[in-house]
């Protein structure tokens, strides 16, 4: 049952990243109108909705974009910071969505921060936890227990997430169109891009669910033995 779990959600979330690597290597191809990089566009969506204490800067990396509402910096990859494309300027229209989530107090963004120190001690210990309960579940059963509370931390993190980055992607879907970012074409390509995005957090979830019913049903056979 494991194997089928881990091989089938493996072998999804493979699917998803393949998937998400070609549609923004293709939008990534096709230029804006405007000629704007996504740094220009994510600075005018900033000005636009009235968010002036947020930093954008360019980090290493693909597809590594994200906004830290701790030191309130907007972090664009390079491919995206200094290009003009269809798929900076969502990339970047989809950040600048989270810092405006973190002005206006969202309520889930706000959710999920406050879930962050619990994720991270869980997230550090949870895997020797849960391997010591597997080993000893006949035994000592509260091993096990205590390694699914803390793995269900890390699941309800990811589910907390899917709200927080779909409310992100409309944002930015709205902003883009309605700003003149970019034209029918436009709006459909950033749009098909953000999709792709948004399905690796829904796989995420999925897959952090299923192995979490894979170690509650070990639990519960135990009790019963």
């Amino acid at each position: 049952m494991y194997w089928i779990i881990f091989i089938g959600t493996a072998l999804l979330s493979w699917i998803v990243q393949a998937r998400l690597q070609s549609k923004f290597k293709k939008y990534s191809q096709i230029p804006l109108a405007n000629g704007m990089t996504g740094k220009e566009v994510a600075e005018k969506m900033l000005r636009d909705n009235g968010i002036t204490d947020v930093r954008v800067m360019s980090i290493q990396g693909q597809l590594t974009d994200h906004y830290n509402p701790v030191d309130k910096t907007l972090n664009l990859s390079e491919p995206v910071y200094g290009t003009c494309s269809v798929a900076a300027a969502a990339v970047a229209a989809h950040e600048c969505g989270h810092a405006v989530q973190h002005a206006q107090s969202y309520a889930f963004l706000t959710m999920r921060s406050k879930l962050v120190p619990a994720v991270s001690f869980a997230s550090q210990w949870m895997s020797w936890v849960l391997l010591a309960g597997i080993l000893l579940v006949q035994s000592f059963p509260q091993v096990l227990l205590a390694g699914i509370v803390l793995f269900a931390a890390t699941t309800l993190f990811s589910f907390v997430t899917l709200p927080v980055e779909i409310n992100a992607s409309s944002r930015a879907m709205a902003w883009l169109r309605n700003s003149g970012m970019v034209d029918y074409v436009g709006a459909d390509q950033a749009k098909d891009a953000l999709k792709a995005a948004a399905s690796t957090y829904v796989v995420a979830a999925i897959s952090s669910l299923a192995t979490l019913c894979y170690y509650v049903m070990i639990f519960l056979g135990a009790r019963r033995d």
